[in-house]
């Protein structure tokens, strides 16, 4: 794992596409998008129905590993209003033992406004964190050093002839995207106009290999 100074903290970007803040004991983790194989079995998609298992297995593995005594979700951690209703028993069960046991802060996304019930934990708007905001969506015009969610970057390159891609964090000097984190999440192209409306044109895609931080520029 190789820290990232950021806003004047050393944060850890990670394969799994979240973020570990050591000086806090903290894991940051965006659009989880929990019940999302449920909301569209609704309209008669049928998806298969462990999206929620493998996301919070997948969490619950990353905060017992690091042991982190804090985890911020920023955004987007249901896929929609009654998400955690429709959690099965064993989801929610280890979704209540993740909230328990850790300082947890939901951040409202547009999936989920500040009325969802969360299976424990605070929830808020945003937060500004020894100096850095944390919030869903990235504000353009914010000045301070800004860690959100919502554009689930991914970045594509050709290799060899084929066209790979990858989750990637979306990077400048002041603004910091995380990844979808859910099992269940498409991606959009870490070059996409929208992304770049967000954090400007001087941006990179960071993807974490082993034990080096792979910095790709992106082309606006």
């Amino acid at each position: 794992m190789v820290p990232l100074s950021f806003g004047g903290q050393m944060l850890t970007p990670l394969g799994e596409g979240a973020i570990h803040w050591p000086a806090r004991d903290a894991l940051l983790v965006a659009d989880l998008h929990l019940e999302k194989a449920s909301w569209f079995a609704r309209s008669g998609q049928m998806l298969p129905p462990y999206d929620s298992l493998a996301t919070l297995s997948d969490l619950t593995a990353l905060v017992r590993k690091l042991a982190v005594r804090e985890v911020w979700c920023l955004g987007d951690s249901f896929h929609d209003t009654q998400g955690c209703d429709r959690l099965p028993a064993a989801a929610q069960d280890m979704l209540r033992a993740l909230t328990a046991g850790t300082r947890w802060t939901w951040i409202t996304g547009n999936h989920d406004p500040h009325g969802v019930d969360r299976c424990g934990g605070d929830v808020v708007d945003e937060a500004l964190v020894d100096g850095l905001m944390l919030r869903h969506a990235a504000h353009a015009d914010e000045p301070r050093p800004e860690l959100s969610g919502h554009y689930h970057p991914k970045l594509r390159v050709r290799v060899r002839g084929k066209l790979i891609s990858r989750r990637c964090f979306v990077a400048t000097g002041s603004k910091l995207i995380l990844p979808a984190f859910g099992s269940l999440t498409g991606g959009l192209d870490a070059t996409h106009p929208e992304i770049v409306r967000a954090v400007g044109k001087q941006a990179d895609a960071l993807v974490p290999v082993e034990n080096r931080l792979l910095r790709f520029p992106l082309a606006a």
